[in-house]
């Protein structure tokens, strides 16, 4: 069995397909849903982890790519740059996992690597580039 991290991005004639009903059913992948976006008439966004054979998995890949869903593949996550950081607390408070948080009695950011989904929110939001995608 082999599992990736995926970040799907559905153009909004998508939205309202089957998508990961089809990925479980016809693809025999198993399908952990990290973090969503999905909205009628708009772009839609899922972190998914795929677990499966990977013969499957890739076939299941094809099916997103011919389906018009565009896919990232997650290879190693986000990193946290700790000697960039300021511990301004930006990123805590998006971090839908809570991978960041800040130590109250000290006021200083944590960073749980294992919690991490690689929404990539923080890397967005860190006025200091203390966040960066590991590929």
């Amino acid at each position: 069995m082999t599992t990736t991290k995926v970040v799907l991005r559905f153009p909004p004639e998508l939205t309202d397909q089957p998508v990961t009903y089809k990925l479980i059913k016809e693809y025999d992948l198993m399908v952990n849903i990290l973090r969503g976006h999905i909205t009628p008439k708009e772009e839609g966004m899922l972190v998914l982890e795929l677990t499966g054979k990977k013969k499957q998995l890739d076939r299941g890949m094809d099916y997103l790519a011919k389906l018009g869903v565009e896919t990232q593949r997650l290879s190693k996550g986000v990193k946290w740059l700790k000697d960039r950081c300021t511990h301004c607390t930006a990123c805590t408070s998006l971090c839908p996992t809570h991978a960041l948080l800040v130590e109250r009695d000290t006021m200083m950011v944590s960073f749980d690597r294992d919690k991490c989904i690689a929404c990539e929110m923080c890397i967005t939001v860190c006025p200091y580039s203390a966040m960066e995608v590991q590929v």
